[in-house]
């Protein structure tokens, strides 16, 4: 069984900082790709973040500069640090996981809320 569940989520303003958390049972993050996505009401899930197991990370460029994706392999741990939030990060986030075999897995969701 995969499960991953996030947390770290609020409510901030704008010029603010978060760092979201994804805890992982049953898979290992150190070897797979890992990601964050997020939701916004009314529109699709949009990658922010993402990381292959080889190491290379891409952004979306509406966060490059202000996101970074990192992991703790020794807690089997992914983290979304954000900075410099703008009201237009404000989304549910969910973590990511592809294992080697192209299977995929996501979290629960976290809320972000920025204000202006």
């Amino acid at each position: 069984q995969v499960r991953l569940v996030e947390s770290g989520g609020g409510l901030v303003q704008a010029g603010g900082s978060l760092r979201l958390s994804c805890a992982a049972s049953g898979i290992i993050f150190r070897d797979n790709a890992i990601g964050w996505h997020r939701q916004a009401p009314g529109k699709q899930r949009e990658l922010v973040a993402s990381s292959i197991r080889y190491g290379t990370t891409n952004y979306a460029d509406s966060v490059k500069g202000r996101f970074t994706i990192f992991r703790d392999n020794a807690k089997n741990m992914v983290y979304l640090q954000m900075n410099s939030l703008k009201p237009e990060d404000t989304a549910v986030y969910y973590c990511y996981v592809g294992n080697e075999r192209g299977v995929g897995y996501w979290g629960q969701g976290t809320q972000v809320t920025v204000s202006s």
